[in-house]
């Protein structure tokens, strides 16, 4: 107040101590231009469902990438090779081949082709004929589909149980849609010796007592990401009994659904007794044919429960990329002419990516890490504590531990990884400080250089 009333007496007094009705003018426009600005800025700011706007941890850390250039990028999952040359090749021939419509609008809930080839596909896997024009929808990815079918059934209080470690749109679309969040927690085991993803293990008593009357979902990820567990079918059978005695939806997100190395097997919990009618089913293009860029998903289940997706869909998207829904028409039918053979897509992945998860779990336990052995997915969570000693930490700002062992470990190695308490909710996520988390889908190459690169540090660092 003083700084203001100091600035009307020069703006309203002349050298000569007259006052000057311009000046006093200008001031009181300064004053209400002031006071417009602050109440914009109150009126127009973010509305509170998106809390406070803050950074997606994949916001951060691709900014990370683009300061540090790092020389391996291990931490976002995706490929850096090509995806199988039949997909690409469709794409390529449908963009520039003699039917025109392939450039334009399709149907908005999915491009026929591609529904009846997901139809085709998933109806033997979950031992129903799926309906593919009122039982499947495809959308912008697998985000897209999560998102349609939280908003389109979670409302005002519902609650949602969500499984730690977590992929992080789940909390904040949740409670976009005003439900409220219950978290268990994966814990493994035993933490020393060879750790797989098998032991990762929920309580059962803990997951049974989150159960009430006000539960309306259960999101389950099987493949997991990021531990890489394959759900049992004794641990997949305990979450449907608990779903049908409660009257709760299942949301199972299968993205990674053909990534389980043998002996693991996928189940799908749609699959189970008495749970098509409460199941939808999340996929992805992206996964299945290493061509995550296309941004293309799909949601299957009821046609009552589809019907809710496809409202938010319709009012959000509306439809999907035409040429590339028919290119991954073409891929699917192609895969399908051949799903009996190894040489199927659908098998070859996980055959493809074993030496790679297992190269770099080697370079991992080389080198002071503890790696869980994942069942599935291309994702290597690995506890980093013995190396503490090793790295200081002391001039990193960040209020979690893997935050700031990732950020001073891509300084260090020129390694670039993803931090795991990103996936877990506040109260919980330090469960999460003790690991880092590893892509493998990457070219040999990289991953040798990547092992090179963490050999020599942990070298020069000494015992």
């Amino acid at each position: 107040m003083f700084r203001l009333g100091q600035s009307l007496c020069t703006a309203t007094r002349s050298q000569y101590g007259v006052v000057e009705l311009k000046h006093l003018s200008y001031a009181f426009k300064n004053i209400s231009r002031a006071s417009s600005t602050n109440t914009m800025a109150e009126k127009f700011k973010l509305p509170a469902r998106y809390g406070a706007g803050e950074k997606s941890v994949w916001v951060e850390y691709i900014q990370l990438a683009a300061e540090y250039k790092p020389a391996v990028n291990l931490g976002q999952g995706f490929p850096d090779y090509h995806a199988p040359e039949h997909v690409t090749k469709a794409l390529s021939e449908i963009a520039t081949g003699d039917n025109a419509l392939l450039n334009q609008y399709t149907r908005g809930f999915g491009h026929p082709p591609l529904v009846q080839s997901l139809s085709k596909l998933y109806s033997p896997l979950v031992g129903k004929n799926i309906d593919p024009f009122n039982e499947i929808i495809v959308t912008y990815g697998a985000y897209e589909a999560l998102y349609s079918a939280i908003l389109g059934h979670v409302d005002q209080n519902d609650e949602v149980i969500v499984i730690e470690p977590f992929f992080d749109c789940y909390d904040f679309m949740i409670k976009a849609a005003g439900g409220i969040p219950r978290f268990i927690a994966l814990n493994p085991k035993n933490t020393s010796g060879t750790v797989t993803s098998a032991d990762w293990v929920l309580d059962e008593k803990e997951l049974e007592g989150l159960f009430n009357s006000r539960t309306k979902m259960i999101i389950l990820n099987t493949p997991h990401n990021p531990i890489g567990k394959v759900f049992t079918k004794h641990e997949l059978e305990l979450i449907a009994d608990l779903c049908k005695k409660h009257n709760v939806l299942c949301l199972s997100d299968e993205v990674y659904e053909w990534m389980a190395y043998e002996p693991a097997q996928h189940i799908r919990i749609a699959s189970l007794p008495g749970m098509w009618e409460r199941t939808i089913t999340v996929g992805s293009a992206g996964k299945a044919f290493s061509v995550t860029g296309w941004k293309t998903g799909w949601a299957y289940g009821p046609a009552a429960l589809m019907k809710n997706l496809q409202v938010v869909h319709q009012n959000c998207v509306y439809t999907c990329c035409t040429p590339i829904q028919e290119a991954i028409a073409r891929s699917m039918e192609f895969e399908l002419a051949r799903r009996d053979s190894p040489d199927c897509y659908f098998k070859a992945l996980a055959r493809e990516l074993m030496p790679k998860r297992d190269m770099l779990v080697e370079t991992l336990k080389e080198n002071g890490f503890n790696p869980t052995i994942p069942e599935s997915g291309y994702f290597i969570v690995a506890d980093w504590t013995k190396l503490a000693n090793k790295i200081d930490l002391s001039q990193e700002p960040d209020k979690y531990k893997d935050y700031k062992f990732t950020k001073k470990f891509a300084k260090e190695t020129s390694v670039l990884t993803i931090p795991p308490s990103a996936f877990y909710s506040e109260p919980h996520k330090h469960l999460g400080e003790n690991y880092v988390r590893f892509c493998f889908i990457k070219k040999d190459e990289n991953l040798r250089l990547a092992s090179k690169l963490i050999k020599e540090w942990n070298s020069k660092k000494g015992n």
